[in-house]
């Protein structure tokens, strides 16, 4: 979903985009030529893993989650930005944690994996950290009044947007706390139903922004399911984690 949402936009050619190929002092026409190359390759990395996920295209898109995430406050844009989209390199960075150790780069990741305790734990923590990642960034773009995100609560109604942008930011700031020290699951189930939800009220082409945070989605999913895995050691503590 984050892979073929973003490749998305890059057909689309996002104009937003021309900043991030500015970084590299790729200029304005040079980068609307290549912003469906970039795109179409997106697609079909992102396919790739639905038909025949493999290491190294785990491995690939961790690093380039990580760059593209970058590229917004390389670019002039708030920090926020950049960790708010941990869900793009934490989703596949838990998937290749779980299918250690490698057997081979171009080898098939097991679909229905049996992961030790150590293995388990490590994955867990790394959901965690994504988790309170994500969360804590878009907190921190409504604290500090994201003018898009002002537009959305504008949008839908309400009176004084700039109130609502601090309540929900004070929300998901606390509860990013809340799910790296201590992660329950009513509170992650909660958390995913306002994800999935909130991210629907994007202003411009609503259904590819709610793909392409499909690796917030898919974390906060994976972390309520970990939660629930009685028979596996998990720890309920960081320090428990880190320990481990």
């Amino acid at each position: 979903m984050c892979f073929i949402g973003h490749g998305a936009f890059g057909i689309i050619t996002k104009a937003v985009w021309c900043n991030y190929f500015a970084v590299f002092g790729i200029g304005h026409d040079m980068a609307y030529r290549l912003m469906p190359v970039v795109g179409c390759i997106d697609i079909l990395l992102g396919l790739s893993l639905l038909v025949y996920p493999t290491r190294i295209v785990l491995s690939w898109l961790v690093l380039w989650g990580l760059l593209t995430a970058l590229l917004r406050p390389l670019s002039g844009e708030p920090f926020g930005e950049f960790i708010e989209r941990a869900g793009n390199y934490g989703a596949p960075l838990a998937l290749l944690l779980l299918s250690m150790p490698l057997r081979g780069w171009w080898s098939r990741v097991d679909t229905h994996p049996q992961p030790d305790p150590a293995t388990f734990n490590r994955v867990y923590l790394c959901l965690r950290i994504v988790v309170f990642l994500l969360l804590l960034g878009h907190g921190w773009l409504n604290l500090i009044e994201k003018k898009g995100l002002l537009a959305q609560y504008a949008g839908l109604g309400f009176s004084d947007p700039v109130r609502t942008a601090h309540i929900a930011g004070g929300f998901e700031v606390i509860a990013a706390f809340a799910i790296l020290i201590r992660p329950v699951r009513p509170l992650l189930l909660a958390l995913l139903l306002w994800k999935i939800g909130t991210e629907l009220f994007y202003p411009h082409w609503e259904l590819f922004e709610w793909i392409e945070r499909g690796g917030s989605y898919g974390c906060l999913l994976a972390l309520w399911l970990a939660l629930g895995k009685s028979k596996q050691p998990v720890t309920t503590t960081l320090h428990q984690t880190l320990t481990a």
